[in-house]
């Protein structure tokens, strides 16, 4: 009795296993496609404002105003810092009435010379009162330069105690208050950063650069390469940049130039010194074939693909990888379009062997 349960158990064992190994293995299979793409390159950069100035107080006085919120951004030609104009109005005056004294001196000066020169002339003076009166008018002349130099000092001295936005940008926040005694010894009021726009500028490898440039020249790439940014988080900026500068010098440390792109950025939402990713779009898009980069396989002798081919038999195919691009590989040689190339479930396979390929789930 127990040897017959025995062959009957041994005989399904051998019957599950020959039922087995005629089973082909499943596998997922797509196919070769013709797709828009256009050529990218990724680098790493880093945002630089163009325009940042440290603010600091031309002349000394009691602070009376500051006209802004820390981090705030401020308008071109708006008051940041108002000192106590009162004592440098107080120099204009006092000014402007040392030039009115020094203009009518010299008015009364040139009636006497004009004076001295009439008696000579009807030889009532001689010419030594003349010449005393002409240079007496000189003395007086060069005191109303230097009253009206004076004037316009004063004049300036007053309109620095209104520290205003030379340009609209981005405020840091300042340690004084209302009533500090301010001046060009207190150092650093503020920092003014201008954020819009900014410039990324990133490293190019020599080599890169010198393929695109030569592509350039062929007419095979664009020589407005598009330039998109993408932030820390990994979220896309949403306005395309254009470069507008490439260095002249190769950095000797990592043979690499150079390279700087503007963005606008009227919402501020760019930071400047932030690290961000740098895409460049080379060429305008074209037709290319294509296949997931994941079917794509190496060994000693380079890339290979495996295909399923007529009555579902895999066959190894050597292809030639042009490049990357959104997550697939453009195979420059070894494919037409519409051939299935597997792309899960390769460890299963060999090639001269029958599969069961599939379509993706999605697909």
């Amino acid at each position: 009795m127990h040897a017959a349960i025995a062959i009957v158990i041994a005989f399904g064992l051998l019957t599950a296993g020959a039922a087995t190994a005629q089973a082909p293995p499943a596998v997922i299979a797509v196919p070769a496609e013709l797709r828009e793409l256009a050529e990218e390159a990724g680098f790493n950069g880093r945002l630089v404002a163009d325009r940042r100035i440290a603010i600091v107080a031309r002349v000394g006085g009691t602070l009376h105003e500051v006209g802004f919120r820390f981090g705030e951004t401020v308008a071109e030609g708006q008051v940041l810092f108002r000192i106590d104009p009162r004592p440098f109005a107080a120099l204009v005056q006092e000014a402007r009435g040392a030039l009115r004294a020094a203009e009518a001196a010299r008015d009364l000066a040139r009636l006497e010379r004009d004076r001295q020169a009439e008696l000579l002339a009807r030889q009532s003076a001689a010419q030594a009162a003349v010449d005393a009166a002409e240079a007496t008018l000189e003395v007086r002349e060069g005191d109303v330069m230097r009253a009206e130099s004076a004037l316009e000092r004063a004049e300036i001295n007053l309109s620095y105690t209104e520290i205003a936005a030379p340009f609209s940008g981005r405020i840091s926040t300042t340690d004084v208050s209302p009533g500090a005694v301010i001046g060009p010894e207190a150092g650093v009021l503020a920092t003014l950063i201008q954020l819009d726009p900014l410039h990324v500028e990133f490293p190019v490898p020599t080599a890169v650069l010198r393929d695109y440039l030569d592509r350039v020249d062929a007419g095979t790439a664009s020589k407005e390469a598009a330039v998109t940014l993408v932030l820390a988080n990994g979220s896309t900026y949403g306005l395309p940049g254009t470069i507008d500068f490439i260095d002249s010098a190769v950095a000797g440390v990592t043979d690499s130039v150079t390279v700087r792109a503007r963005f606008d950025n009227p919402e501020g939402q760019l930071l400047d010194g932030e690290l961000v990713r740098v895409n460049l779009t080379l060429a305008a898009p074209q037709s290319e074939i294509a296949v997931p980069a994941r079917a794509v396989q190496r060994d000693i002798q380079g890339s290979f693909v495996l295909v399923v081919g007529d009555g579902e038999t895999v066959e190894q195919r050597r292809v030639s990888v042009g490049r990357s691009a959104e997550g697939l590989a453009v195979i420059a040689d070894g494919l037409s379009p519409g051939e299935r190339v597997i792309t899960e479930g390769i460890n299963k396979v060999r090639p001269g062997i029958t599969v069961d390929a599939a379509a993706p789930a999605d697909g």
